[in-house]
């Protein structure tokens, strides 16, 4: 008996239904195949985990078909998935930038990482926003002849370091006046382009420069009493990292552990060294910030070779889109697109220096915001303690030293 009309129709109809969801599946196919090979040729036959997260515009019910084709590119490659037994992980990464998508894979065995990365084809048209995410905003709080290290603002307390001096300051009517100041009372192993940090601490403010440790009462400064300073010659570690990085999934902040980086005076950056120890081995850096991330946190680590790497999961990767960093970055938690931003001076190409604040999904630098020129050069950038502004050294034109106040406004 021959089929009648409405059957044959159905069975055509069903057939081209088949065939289209085919090819919408296979616009993954060769993503997926190009990272599978990459993938095999540092991992080679055996076994291993797959796990995928997914920090691009890609729906979140296209994940599982993605997941689905990967793991048959794998098999194919004589790759087995296996359970959580397994020495061997592969952590994919689906990001994108403003242009393209960008796959990653960090694939570990044992204590070794390694991280490949595909062009997976460009970025949906309204994924360009990104780059207008935020709007940067700098406001002068002081301007000043002698040369600053580094600031931080404490409510109505403003500190300042000098070489060889720390500089109280205090909100007035009229703007910020100056209380008092205080000698470091310990040589400082001064470089020709010196560094210091201000944390705050147990007493008020901690200060390091090179060879000194200082102990900070600013409450008893700003009230003109004395001994509100103890320094003495120190080679410990400096405190980069206070212990609480804010959390972009709720507003709050997550615990994290005090960072302290031991410094190399006569080289004026940072050795690589890290207390608590990451784990991998890590290059000397000039600047360190921390993101939340969802596994814990993730350290971005400015290299003295002007690389940009992160160290996440005791492993260390590069980043790319960094080329027009400078070496100073700091982050912020603006509340803005995913919470937290690392802000970056530009990399000195130009007369007059910028700042820009980028995203860090995965391994690749995306600009959410446009650059704020900088009249000057800014020559060092610091977290406040709310973690919700960045205050900024800035030498301008007329070779005085400013101190901003650096926010974001959300677009």
């Amino acid at each position: 008996m021959k089929p009648t009309k409405p059957i044959w129709f159905i069975a055509v109809l069903t057939g081209a239904l088949l065939q289209h969801a085919f090819a919408a599946g296979s616009a993954w196919d060769q993503p997926a195949s190009a990272l599978a090979a990459r993938i095999a040729d540092i991992l080679g036959a055996g076994q291993a985990r797959l796990t995928i997260q997914n920090l691009s515009s890609i729906p979140p019910d296209q994940v599982p078909e993605i997941r689905k084709i990967l793991s048959q590119d794998l098999q194919a490659h004589g790759i087995a998935l296996a359970g959580a037994d397994s020495a061997n992980v592969v952590r994919v990464t689906l990001s994108e930038s403003a242009h393209e998508r960008l796959w990653v894979a960090e694939i570990a065995e044992g204590d070794e990482a390694k991280v490949v990365m595909i062009d997976a084809g460009p970025a949906p048209a309204d994924t360009a926003k990104a780059a207008g995410a935020l709007t940067l905003r700098r406001q002068t709080m002081l301007t000043t002849r002698g040369p600053v290290l580094a600031a931080i603002e404490m409510g109505a307390e403003l500190v300042a370091l000098e070489p060889e001096q720390i500089v109280f300051y205090a909100r007035t009517a009229q703007g910020w006046q100056e209380q008092q100041r205080a000698d470091v009372n310990a040589q400082p192993l001064l470089a020709r382009d010196p560094r210091g940090v201000l944390q705050e601490g147990a007493s008020g403010v901690e200060a390091w420069l090179p060879g000194v440790h200082c102990a900070v009462n600013v409450a008893l400064a700003i009230s003109s009493a004395s001994q509100t300073v103890d320094c003495h010659a120190s080679d410990d570690p400096w405190n980069l990292e206070t212990g609480s990085v804010g959390n972009a999934a709720n507003g709050g902040s997550i615990g994290a552990p005090a960072i302290h980086a031991f410094y190399n005076a006569a080289r004026n950056y940072f050795t690589g060294v890290l207390v608590p120890d990451p784990g991998p081995t890590l290059p000397p850096f000039y600047a360190l910030a921390v993101l939340p991330r969802p596994a814990g946190i993730a350290l971005v680590i400015g290299g003295i070779d002007g690389k940009v790497q992160v160290v996440e999961e005791r492993a260390v990767h590069a980043v790319a889109g960094t080329r027009d960093w400078g070496s100073d970055f700091a982050a912020l938690q603006s509340g803005c697109g995913a919470g937290m931003q690392v802000v970056v001076s530009g990399s000195g190409d130009a007369a007059n220096d910028s700042l820009r604040a980028y995203e860090l999904p995965a391994s690749e630098a995306l600009p959410v915001s446009e650059p704020l020129d900088i009249e000057g050069t800014v020559t060092a950038l610091s977290t406040a303690p709310d973690r919700k502004s960045v205050v900024a050294v800035v030498r301008n034109a007329q070779n005085q030293y400013e101190v901003d106040r650096v926010t974001a406004l959300c677009n």
